[in-house]
Order: structure tokens, then C-alpha cells, then sequence
């Protein structure tokens, strides 16, 4: 089925009745090529390009849940490559490409907008650390531009560069921007069905079938499934299904926060950061004003968080933007990110074999959603890791060669 004028202008006709469901709600076959444990945007990129790049028609999508009501609905919708490291600067890299052509490759529109994201800087050590990214990000051939404080202005007349926090420079990447989340899981799992991929809902994974160290496939609410390969992406509660696979991961759960104002006109035309005081925020479509935070410090699952991650970002917001003190907050949520020691995800096989795991995203995960589908599913198709994702193994854990992202920008959004 595709969308254009035509299929509007027919469906019209019938007052939008008869559309096709944008998925099938198939019952599990007894055994498949590969499984993917998780329907976030991820677990459904990774079924797609399967299906699309590898030539494993046979997949099955498990989702304990509805598809992207995870972390794919949770989350700021950043879109961007500015990363110190090569490792990540390829891999985020990697995914910004594959977000220019995303709406055209799925036949639905995505809603990616390049706005550009600038990257703050209120202090001496802060410029001079996007200073050293920024040089980083160019030798790596990603766009990265330096901004002076008048620049600044120039970009988001409204924000207060004077005050508490001032604004000495910013660091820009234009092709940065923001997606539509939603349209995202949307989108993959209507073109991964076409291509006979089988999306399962409500069907939570309890267990693997483990013979001799090698993964026969998984059990569930809905019975067991049979599968050759089986590939985790189940976010924060990855390090429970390592578990009930008989091996850990160096993963730790915390809530992350966001919220969403009032509808307002058009004030910010693109997104901001701050590592110095943690928080960023940009405009929707609808004219929301998204703002995100920091992680919460401790572990949980609950999906809500704590009040004083939310006063803590509401003063400096309310110092930068003095207008946002006169908006009503409509919601605020959390989501359960998996957080590792160096901030970077985890791509890697594990000590059971065909079995591999897609997580530690922490509270980046959304901008790679493309990328990590993309280099995950030639993984699982090839038996061995993508050169863009071998870097991100589990035994880097062992090896001492972490990627440490948390200590070069502070942040990981």
C-alpha cells in the first residue's frame, strides 16, 4: 500500500473507511530464521533490514507490550552526530545518513527535521571542551560549526545570554534535528510487514531454549518459538532477559525524565543543549515545547522518576528562556533507560551462541534508531558483528577499551 495523493484522494471517497491495517496481528509460527525480543524502534529496525538487506524473510518481532510503547514513545526525539569518540562519531553517523532518506525508504513520513542542534557553553572549560569535540567531529567529516555568543543570539533571540548561566559560545550541528517517534516504530513495522516479517504483540519472552550453549529459541506467554537467532533489544529490561539467559550484563536501569508544555506559536526553531546545567529543549510541531533532563541517580523501573530532577532543570530552563515561567506543563513522563559504565551501547554476541544483545542505548537511543537496526541485523545475518558495531562488544568490558562518552561530553542525549 502506498501513501500518496492518489490513495488519499481514493480513500476520500469513502470517507476513509477502507484502509488496509498498516500491519497484520499474525499468530507465531512454530519456528522462524530469527526472532527480534523487543517492538521499540530498534528491535522493528533491525526485523526490517532483515528482511530488506539480509534476505531473512522468516522474523518474528515479540513485544511484551504494543509496538513502541517502550522507550520509542518516551523519549525527546533527538537526532544528531556531534560524538568525541570515532567509534560513536561512525556509528551516530552512520544513522544521521540513514534519517535523510528514512521518510522516502519506508514510504512514510517520518517527520525528520534538520533544524540544527546547538550545544551550549557557559563556562571557560566548556568551550573548552566543545572545542576539542568540535575539532574531533570535523576530523571525522561530520558537519560541526563554532558559535559566538552574538551568533547565538542572532540563532534564539529569546534566549537570556546574560543571566545566571551565561552563554559564552555554542558548538552547532546543522543536520542535527528532531524525528516524530511514533512515526518511526510506525513506519518500520508497516514496511518489515509487507516484507513478511510477523509483528507479535503481547507476547512477553519468559525464557530461552539453551541446548549446549547454543540458543533453540524462546519461550513465552504464547509458547514456545523455535528460531535459529535470536536478537535481544529490550532496552532497560535487557539485563533481566541476560539473566534469565544465564549470563550478565554490565547494565544498570534508571528512570529518565521529560516533559511537554502548552501549545505556543512558533518561538524556537531548533534544539538546545546544556551539559552545564542538563537540559534541552526544543519545539514540536504542535507547538509544545519539549524539555528533557538528566537521568535520575538511582535504579528502578518505575516509569515516573523523581520531583527533583524536575526542579533542577526547571530553574536554569526558566534563567535561559524567562518566557517558559508564564507556560503550563501539560505532561510529564519517565522512561527506563540501561545505562553502561562508559555511556556507549552494548552490540554485541554473547557467551550463548546465535544469541546476540542490542542495548545500553542509555539516553541516546533514539537518534540511532536507523543505524543500530541497520549494523544489528547484518550482525545477526552475517554471525559476526558489523565493523561499525564491533567496537561496542561486551568484552570491551573485560578489555579495558571502553568508549567513554559519559566523561567526554558529560551527557549521552
Amino acid at each position: 500500500m502506498k501513501y500518496n495523493i492518489f490513495s488519499l484522494a481514493r480513500n476520500a471517497r469513502t470517507y476513509h473507511q477502507d484502509w488496509t491495517r498498516a500491519w497484520r496481528s499474525p499468530e507465531p509460527k512454530p519456528e522462524y530464521e530469527a526472532i527480534i525480543v523487543g517492538g521499540g524502534g530498534h528491535g522493528l529496525a533491525t526485523a526490517y533490514y532483515l528482511a530488506k538487506e539480509c534476505g531473512v524473510r522468516s522474523v518474528a518481532v515479540l513485544e511484551k507490550g504494543w509496538l513502541g510503547g517502550g522507550n520509542t514513545g518516551r523519549n525527546t526525539t533527538i537526532v544528531r552526530s556531534n560524538y568525541l569518540w570515532d567509534e560513536s562519531a561512525a556509528i551516530y553517523e552512520h544513522s544521521v545518513k540513514l534519517w535523510e532518506g528514512l521518510s522516502q525508504d519506508l514510504n512514510f513520513n517520518v517527520m525528520f527535521s534538520q533544524r540544527g542542534l546547538l550545544h551550549l557553553a557557559h563556562t571557560v572549560h566548556d568551550l573548552q571542551e566543545i572545542g576539542r569535540r568540535g575539532h574531533a567531529i570535523w576530523l571525522n567529516g561530520i558537519d560541526s560549526e563554532f558559535l559566538d555568543v552574538d551568533q547565538v543570539r542572532e540563532m534564539v533571540p529569546l534566549m537570556n545570554v546574560n543571566g545566571r548561566y551565561p552563554v559564552l559560545g555554542a558548538l552547532l550541528q546543522r543536520r542535527g534535528g528532531t524525528a516524530r517517534h511514533d512515526a518511526v516504530a510506525w513506519g518500520y513495522a508497516r514496511k518489515a510487514d509487507e516484507m513478511g516479517v510477523d509483528i507479535i504483540q503481547n507476547c512477553a519472552v519468559t525464557g530461552f531454549d539453551i541446548q549446549n550453549g547454543v540458543v533453540k529459541g524462546v519461550e513465552t506467554t504464547r509458547g514456545r518459538i523455535a528460531a535459529k537467532k535470536v536478537g535481544v533489544v529490550a532496552a532497560g529490561h535487557s539485563s533481566v532477559l541476560a539473566e534469565i539467559a544465564g549470563f550478565r550484563m554490565p547494565l544498570e536501569s534508571v528512570p529518565l525524565q521529560a516533559l511537554v508544555s502548552e501549545p505556543v506559536k512558533p518561538c524556537i526553531d531548533t534544539v538546545i543543549m546544556s551539559n552545564a546545567v542538563h537540559v534541552y529543549l526544543s519545539q514540536s510541531d504542535k507547538g509544545e515545547l519539549v524539555v528533557g533532563a538528566g537521568s535520575d541517580a538511582y535504579i528502578s523501573y518505575a516509569q515516573r522518576g523523581g520531583f527533583d530532577v524536575l526542579e533542577h532543570i526547571m530553574g536554569p530552563l526558566v534563567e535561559l528562556f524567562p518566557f517558559v515561567s508564564r507556560l503550563r506543563m501539560l505532561r510529564q513522563w519517565g522512561g527506563i533507560v540501561d545505562v553502561t559504565v562508559d555511556r556507549s551501547p552494548i552490540l554485541s554476541k554473547t557467551p550463548v551462541e546465535n544469541l546476540f544483545f542490542n542495548c545500553g542505548w542509555g539516553t541516546g537511543g533514539f537518534k540511532c534508531t536507523p543505524g543500530s537496526g541497520h549494523v544489528f541485523a547484518h550482525s545477526i545475518a552475517n554471525g559476526e558483528m558489523h565493523p561499525i558495531a564491533a567496537p561496542f562488544s561486551i568484552d570491551r568490558f573485560h578489555t579495558g577499551a571502553l568508549i567513554d562518552e559519559g566523561a567526554a561530553a558529560a551527557v549521552a542525549h
